[in-house]
């Protein structure tokens, strides 16, 4: 793909966000070609997972709302969303609120793909097979595109299914075992009050909560010293 049409591909992603008020990246296209992946979990409107594939010196990018899953027998439905910049991938802070997509984002999960196959053909068809090698997802997926809906809505609708392999686990849940970032070891709720990025339209500027003081906590069957009463004050006569 020409350079010139892979900028195309970020249009969307540019059109939405206002970079002066958001740490998002900017929409530039990757230089390096590359077979990256990355699984970001995003408290906006709604909790959801980020899938982002690396094709074409960008994110092809789906929002899985309940997230990946490692039984075969759960079809999760997975939105088709505007492509992303590889820059992205690195991207975990807080997109303020009041912009598109404001909360926290997470790096749940990174590594590399391998499509099964022609992937071109395979986005075209509806029928994407890849390979997975993550820090916690692994092994072999499928992305399968749903008929569009008969009153004509515009979402592009796909499922998340993974395929029966030395990975699989019949109920097994990943995104209920880990709740923490790859990147950083974070919470979701460690990353919206922590130290994040903020920006305002002229200057970058660091949010910071302030810390609680400690309190003493008293321990079950643990006597307490007690004060000594003040020394009365001698008068002089």
């Amino acid at each position: 793909m020409a350079r010139g049409e892979a900028k195309d591909l970020l249009a969307e992603y540019k059109a939405r966000r206002d970079f002066a008020k958001t740490p998002e990246p900017g929409p530039k296209r990757g230089k390096a070609k590359g077979n990256s992946f990355v699984i970001q979990k995003h408290a906006a409107t709604r909790t959801h997972f980020d899938f982002r594939l690396e094709k074409d010196g960008v994110l092809k990018s789906w929002a899985v709302t309940k997230g990946p899953s490692l039984d075969p027998a759960e079809k999760r439905l997975a939105v088709r969303t505007e492509d992303h910049p590889l820059e992205y991938g690195g991207f975990e802070g807080v997109i303020p609120k009041g912009e598109y997509g404001g909360g926290p984002v997470m790096i749940w999960d990174r590594g590399t793909w391998e499509p099964i196959g022609d992937p071109d053909e395979g986005l075209a068809k509806g029928d994407l097979k890849f390979h997975l090698r993550g820090e916690r997802l692994k092994g072999d997926y499928v992305l399968v595109r749903m008929k569009k809906d008969r009153t004509g809505g515009k979402r592009e609708n796909w499922l998340l299914i993974k395929k029966r392999d030395d990975y699989a686990g019949d109920g097994s849940e990943p995104t209920l075992e880990f709740d923490t970032s790859v990147k950083s070891g974070r919470t979701m709720d460690q990353i919206l009050t922590g130290d994040s990025a903020i920006w305002s339209p002229n200057k970058a500027q660091k949010k910071t909560p302030a810390r609680a003081k400690p309190t003493a906590k008293r321990s079950a069957g643990t006597a307490q010293p007690r004060r000594r009463p003040a020394a009365p004050k001698r008068r002089h006569s």
